[in-house]
């Protein structure tokens, strides 16, 4: 309790020196701490590139930066002889005793931080309680050993993407605390409405929904599992997590760091996926950061992107109380425009995982006392239950081998539009597909190594209506079978034929019989003009491949 009284001395002594007074009592701060948060004003966006590589900037308001650093880069920070003011951190602006969490119930007003067991054990009692419709899964440990937990919300025994997989995290900085509690509060408000309200069970219906309340709980509960004064902006090894992922234009480790436990579980966790949209909920500000963050070019969605985010702030504006959410462009902005940042998690997902996902930023006020969290979810829920909406609408459907039926991974490239990663792929398992675009007339392209390709040309996407489009992709390598080297049998509907007649070769033929699966399930020799018979065959769709010599023919039919 003493810590806070002599932060503020610090800080107010350092307000009246001059910097070389101040770095000598900052040195000394700066050894007592993991972390520094700190203020000054800079002079232009190079200037910020330049001091990004080893301190992490927070947010930008005109001229004024603030920022965090750990001892390293504080210590380079304090050799550019810049003025500065140290800042109390965000989880010390209230007392230990405001902060500490209220006694565990099986019901909640959502207005306190818990402990980390009573976040684990709130996670484990969403599965226990709702089995059918929820598991939580521990996708890795972070630094030192916590867990990273998400809920799976719906469709928990899909073996494959049959819907669109939806994500959202939070609290990747552990002091933003504000998308922690309304991320519970999310899972808890979709499993206790499925059924009762008709959009909460069309979303659980139609979405396969991931939800990740706290991806840096090294940083959160930084002080102790007890209680999360004394949080973190960064991990337990001192870097920030949303510097440590792979950029598009600054390489691997942007930030001079491995990637650290809790990043590679994440990344990991991503790759096994197929997200279609997602959100990384964070602190400090209020807006809708849009990708990019690391260059100044605008994505190729950056219209759907911009509709997107002011449907976002919109409604959050019709539902909170005036002045809420209105930084930057009313709410909104591009991440570049605000200030560029490398080796941001946003970027990571957008360019190489081609989802699509972008920056929530809740509360001006990093870790809100607890008995105004409430008011956040009223302020929000509208808005976080519509951007899950998003994911469908657009253009979607199912690519498929025009020949055996069987499910493609196949690019969907979008002709004079998609640029920097914004194409999509299907499935490989399933050969759905998903894209969310602007509502407009578009020629969209499918392509796989191994196939001819397919230009849907002039298809009108709506808004708020799906189009959906089943495409088919020819082999380039298969010889098509001519149609009149196998009689009507072949064709459908001809229910009378229990024989294929083969013609248009020399001497033997083998012929075989595969259905969609993939299985043989029918190989005869036969001579000239023999007819394969296919009386004992299930009713169904056939791939026939004849092969004679060094030539292969195939084709399809129906057994009715």
């Amino acid at each position: 309790m003493k810590r806070l009284p002599l932060l503020l001395f610090a800080i107010t002594f350092l307000i009246f020196q001059p910097v070389k007074a101040q770095q000598v009592v900052s040195e000394k701060y700066s050894q007592q701490h993991t972390e520094v948060y700190f203020t000054f004003t800079f002079t232009g966006r190079q200037q910020l590139q330049t001091l990004g590589r080893f301190i992490s900037i927070d947010k930008v308001r005109h001229d004024t930066v603030y920022a965090y650093a750990n001892t390293t880069g504080f210590n380079r920070f304090l050799k550019k002889d810049i003025p500065y003011r140290i800042l109390t951190t965000p989880s010390e602006r209230w007392s230990r005793q405001q902060l500490l969490p209220k006694k565990f119930k099986s019901t909640h007003k959502w207005d306190f931080y818990p402990s980390y067991e009573q976040y684990v054990t709130l996670m484990q009692s969403f599965q226990k309680n709702y089995p059918h419709l929820c598991q939580i899964v521990n996708i890795g440990h972070s630094v030192d050993g916590r867990d990273l937990l998400f809920a799976h919300i719906g469709h928990l025994r899909a073996a494959s993407d049959t819907v669109p997989e939806f994500m959202y995290t939070s609290t990747m900085h552990g002091d933003e605390t504000t998308g922690y509690i309304l991320m519970l509060h999310l899972i808890d408000y979709l499993l206790s409405n499925y059924g009762i309200k008709p959009e909460i069970t069309h979303l659980i219906d139609s979405l396969d929904i991931w939800i990740n309340p706290l991806a840096n709980p090294d940083g959160t509960y930084a002080a102790g599992n007890a209680s999360v004064y004394g949080a973190t902006r960064f991990n337990a090894n001192g870097v920030d997590l949303n510097r440590n992922y792979p950029d598009p234009r600054a390489g691997q480790h942007p930030d001079g760091n491995s990637w650290q436990p809790e990043t590679i579980a994440f990344m990991h966790f991503a790759r096994k996926h197929h997200f279609v949209l997602s959100c990384n909920l964070h602190t400090g500000s209020e807006v809708a950061n849009y990708p990019w963050d690391t260059w100044a070019v605008r994505t190729a969605d950056d219209a759907w992107w911009q509709e997107v985010c002011r449907q976002y702030a919109d409604t959050v504006h019709a539902h909170s109380r005036a002045g809420y959410f209105t930084e930057l462009n009313n709410g909104i902005t591009d991440g570049y425009d605000w200030y560029s940042i490398t080796g941001g998690r946003q970027d990571y997902m957008n360019y190489f995982q081609y989802d699509r996902e972008f920056t929530l930023e809740l509360s001006d006020t990093k870790m809100p006392l607890p008995d105004s969290l409430p008011k956040y979810w009223e302020y929000n829920y509208r808005s976080l239950l519509n951007y899950m909406h998003q994911a469908l609408e657009g253009l979607r459907g199912t690519v498929t081998d025009s020949l055996t039926g069987k499910p493609l991974k196949v690019e969907i490239f979008v002709l004079h539009h998609d640029t920097l990663h914004s194409q999509v792929y299907s499935d490989s398992i399933t050969g759905r597909y998903f894209r969310p675009i602007y509502p407009g007339t578009y020629s969209f392209r499918f392509s796989a190594a191994g196939y001819h390709s397919k230009i849907i040309r002039n298809l009108r996407i709506l808004q708020g209506k799906p189009v959906v489009l089943p495409v088919a992709l020819s082999p380039e390598k298969t010889n098509s079978i001519k149609k009149q080297n196998i009689r009507k049998a072949l064709f459908y509907p001809n229910p009378a034929f229990d024989k294929i007649y083969c013609t248009g070769f020399s001497q033997q033929a083998i012929v075989s019989v595969i259905n969609l699966s993939g299985e043989t399930v029918l190989k005869e020799k036969i001579k000239k003009e023999e007819a394969l018979n296919i009386s004992a065959l299930k009713p169904g769709v056939y791939l026939l491949k004849i092969t004679t010599g060094k030539q292969t023919f195939s084709g399809k039919f129906v057994k009715k």
